[in-house]
């Protein structure tokens, strides 16, 4: 199917304005949601093979996941099983309902198979989003995986003020979700990167944490940028024991552009924001590897940046993630990406002699040299 989308569908689609091509196409999922026979029909074509994963008390049906920025108002939830995905990542959701930043925002760099984005956390608001949440499940189209959602800091909201306002996020909505990432890392809100800083990012997860008690935890994770150095990596991997996080997501976009003759591409990269896609594959994987290293293997990963095939996720997960996530790939592969990954990554598996995904993760710094 990837050679209709590829040929066919693509060619349609990136003649029109990316965020308006983005915006009709989770229409036309959210439809796709409201309806159990189209939801049956799109699992015939797209449903991905059984390669499960067992990570923070959670069963992935398999590893390969929706990153967060496809779907900020839950609008499309049932649609991502359906799909093949074996978790998918809502958001990022604020206190704060907010337009995003002024459009054009979303461009692509198609011969690089790259995309250039400055949205803003566009959201419809915490409330809104929890009360989506919620609809779906008393409609009983909650999907089969594990529903994780990413929390952002409001523009208006004060850096000295974030703290109190994700905890609230995480009160609101902990009880719609089975996993939160803490964001902030994204460069298109004013100063959140500030808040990774490990004295700003200790508070914030303190009053997460603070609001997580009871006799089931809910797992909380934090998203890093590619363009930290490896020393403030570090001072992150020292908060993961104090302050119980589950696990970290790596990598954001990257403010950082890759040199390019292509007048087109100079042109993308002109643009403010973040770049996703093929361009951060190698320094999402060199953080993973880093992370990986430096926590020993106790600290699970999830894995983002360029991966388009089985090939990127095998070298994301043997250099250390547990899980990956796609996003920019659906943009230029289509809506089977995450089938045909995980149909790859089974038969990497077998040519590798494994049983199970877990007993390849890191193997590549482990001086196993895995195909």
């Amino acid at each position: 199917m990837s050679w209709f989308y590829r040929g066919l569908i693509r060619p349609v689609l990136f003649a029109q304005e990316a965020e308006k091509v983005h915006d009709r196409v989770l229409r036309l999922l959210a439809a796709l949601s409201r309806e159990k026979v189209l939801l049956d029909f799109a699992r015939t074509f797209y449903g991905a093979p059984e390669l499960p994963v067992g990570l923070f008390g959670l069963r992935f049906p398999n590893p390969v996941g929706l990153a967060a920025g496809m779907d900020k108002w839950a609008s499309a939830v049932p649609a991502w099983a359906a799909l093949g995905f074996g978790f998918s990542e809502l958001g990022a959701v604020t206190w704060h309902a907010q337009s995003g930043n002024p459009a054009p925002r979303l461009f692509r760099a198609v011969a690089q198979e790259a995309v250039v984005n400055s949205m803003g956390f566009n959201n419809p608001g915490a409330s809104a989003f929890a009360g989506a949440l919620a609809r779906w499940k008393q409609q009983g189209r909650w999907p089969d995986h594990p529903v994780g959602v990413n929390l952002g800091k409001s523009k208006i909201t004060p850096l000295e003020n974030a703290p109190v306002e994700y905890a609230g996020l995480f009160r609101l909505l902990r009880p719609h979700a089975d996993f939160f990432v803490v964001n902030v890392s994204s460069p298109n809100t004013p100063g959140l990167r500030r808040l990774q800083d490990k004295a700003a990012l200790d508070e914030i997860l303190a009053a997460l944490q603070e609001n997580n008690t009871g006799p089931a935890p809910v797992p909380i994770l934090v998203k890093v940028a590619p363009d930290l150095s490896f020393e403030a990596l570090d001072e992150i991997v020292e908060l993961a024991a104090p302050r119980r996080l589950a696990g970290v997501v790596a990598t954001n976009t990257t403010i950082a552009r890759p040199p390019t003759q292509d007048p087109r591409a100079r042109e993308v990269y002109a643009q403010p924001g973040g770049l996703s896609g093929r361009p951060l594959r190698q320094r999402s994987t060199e953080v993973i590897r880093h992370l990986h290293r430096q926590s020993g293997g106790a600290w699970p990963i999830i894995g983002v940046g360029g991966i388009f095939d089985a090939a990127d996720a095998w070298e994301k997960i043997t250099a250390g993630a547990s899980l990956v996530q796609v996003y920019t790939s659906m943009i230029y592969r289509g809506p089977g990406v995450a089938r045909e990954i995980v149909t790859g990554l089974r038969e990497r598996l077998r040519q590798n002699g494994f049983q199970r995904l877990e007993q390849a993760v890191g193997t590549a710094n482990q001086g196993q040299h895995a195909n």
